[in-house]
């Protein structure tokens, strides 16, 4: 695969990592898409087990966010500036502690954005949990799945597949 290709099966890994933050976006089916166009043009061994793994993850990632009780994200106070915030502290985080740093970066920046937002550590603590409880869980399955997606064809990538 050349690299202007392979460019553009990053980007729609990227944008399929971001999709997951925003709602009505297939963000784990870009991850899934852009990894089998990866796999038909690359064609070894190395891709086709990647394919049929992710595959497998993407769907029990689905199965486990039907099985998790609805949450309601508007009476917690959720925005689409929040899931930035709380995006790019995840992609962060696991860019600094590869795969386990997504989850307290995905915290991090919660708060972060709830510490401008009200001012106090106290109050932006407090929210941060009511927030937690109302998306982290479905969220953070989806995210976590699609980053070890992404981290795993970085890897092959790198390693020549």
């Amino acid at each position: 695969m050349d690299l202007p290709q392979l460019l553009l099966v990053g980007l729609v890994l990227l944008l399929g990592v971001v999709g997951v933050l925003v709602p009505g976006v297939p963000g784990t089916w870009l991850v899934w898409a852009g990894l089998m166009w990866w796999a038909f043009h690359v064609r070894s061994d190395l891709a086709w087990t990647l394919l049929v793994a992710a595959t497998a993850l993407m769907l029990v990632v689905q199965v486990v966010k039907w099985l998790l009780p609805p949450r309601r994200l508007r009476g917690a106070g959720v925005t689409p500036r929040m899931a930035v915030y709380a995006g790019v502290g995840a992609v962060l985080g696991f860019v600094l502690v590869p795969v386990v740093g997504a989850v307290p970066g995905f915290v991090g920046g919660v708060y972060l954005y709830e510490r401008l937002r009200l001012g106090t550590h106290g109050e932006a603590r407090a929210s941060v949990r009511v927030v937690m409880r109302a998306v982290g869980t479905s969220v953070l399955v989806e995210l976590f799945a699609c980053l070890a997606v992404v981290g795993a064809w970085v890897g092959a990538v790198v390693s020549g597949a």
